[in-house]
């Protein structure tokens, strides 16, 4: 099937289901110039991710983590959202029935207009206190100076999922009912290889959802896949929501 004749048999797709769910993982991100934290560029090459993003790396060193986390925030704050954030984020308009859920911690989905994303990993934007977990979003914060929690004098620590870590408890549960429910799932920019949000595709599949991959790259969920798009989503979502646009805006 050509990438035209997919798209044309995606929209169909969108015109009949009740319910849409997409996953989006860094492929997304990485158009807008963010690299993954497991490809760590410059001075912090030289550091192993598990000292920079887990618990013991942390508790370890909480200074050099914070330094790395300041760099990324700087590199998220001037990331802009891409063609791909903002066809998903008008779709989201244009379809009460739509459900986003994201691998990514940059909040570059909210800042394209997306609403009600669900944050698999956390948010690199938010902070959090690591004894007793109240959400720190006012913390201003510099690699020079560690920040206590005014609750319970716990350190504060960035809100995202780190090595070993699980994943937020009622992010998942939403995902995988979600998952379970829809009738069309979108695999978008996601390599499918860090669970379990990895899994969420192979459970809408299983439960008779029509899966589709939108992915530049072959990954283990190729295989399973209804309809794939060998596109970066920056080029793919914007010919797929256009195309609906056509259909249901008269």
């Amino acid at each position: 099937m050509t990438t035209p004749e997919s798209i044309k048999k995606i929209v169909e797709l969108l015109l009949v289901s009740n319910n849409i769910t997409a996953l989006t993982g860094a492929g997304v991100s990485a158009e807008s110039g963010i690299a993954t934290f497991r490809d760590p560029e410059g001075l912090w090459a030289k550091f192993d991710p598990l000292e920079l993003a887990s618990i013991d790396g942390f508790m370890s060193n909480p200074e050099r983590v914070w330094s790395w986390y300041q760099y990324r925030v700087n590199i998220v704050n001037n990331a802009k959202p891409n063609k791909g954030h903002y066809a998903l984020a008008e779709f989201n308009k244009l379809n009460m029935n739509f459900n986003l859920i994201t691998q990514n911690v940059d909040g570059l989905h909210q800042r394209a207009g997306s609403e009600n994303v669900i944050e698999l990993h956390g948010s690199i934007i938010r902070n959090k206190c690591f004894s007793c977990n109240e959400i720190h979003e006012e913390e201003i914060l510099s690699e020079n100076l560690l920040n206590y929690c005014k609750y319970c004098n716990g350190l504060i620590r960035p809100d995202v999922v780190w090595f070993g870590e699980m994943l937020p408890e009622r992010e998942i549960d939403k995902a995988q009912k979600l998952a379970s429910k829809t009738d069309l799932f979108f695999s978008i920019g996601t390599s499918a290889e860090v669970h379990p949000a990895a899994e969420l595709p192979i459970i809408s599949k299983r439960e008779g959802a029509v899966l589709i991959e939108i992915n530049p790259l072959k990954t283990q969920l190729s295989e399973f896949a209804d309809i794939r798009i060998a596109l970066p989503s920056g080029e793919a979502m914007p010919l797929i929501i256009e195309e609906y646009k056509k259909r249901v805006i008269k």
